[in-house]
């Protein structure tokens, strides 16, 4: 058993150097996907900022009852979007 753990000895830089080449691809690949995610939460934001202000519409088209609700939809058709 004393024998074999000599023959360790010389390979243990070049396990060291593996396992800092691999943490340092691990930390890369968290960062990458670390990115990925915020983006994603970023679209999904302006998604759904975008439905709340279609939902405000909508609500605002059922709530004016004085407002011929077919001359609105025309003018919210017409309108820019923000």
């Amino acid at each position: 058993m004393g024998d074999e753990i000599w023959i360790l000895i010389p390979l243990a830089p070049f396990l060291l150097a593996g396992f800092i080449f691999w943490s340092k691809h691990q930390q890369k690949m968290i960062e990458k996907q670390s990115e990925m995610t915020a983006e994603k939460a970023a679209q999904y934001a302006a998604h759904t900022e975008r439905l709340e202000a279609r939902v405000r519409v909508l609500e605002r088209i059922v709530t004016d009852r004085g407002i011929d609700v077919a001359d609105e939809i025309e003018k919210l058709r017409d309108a820019p979007l923000n």
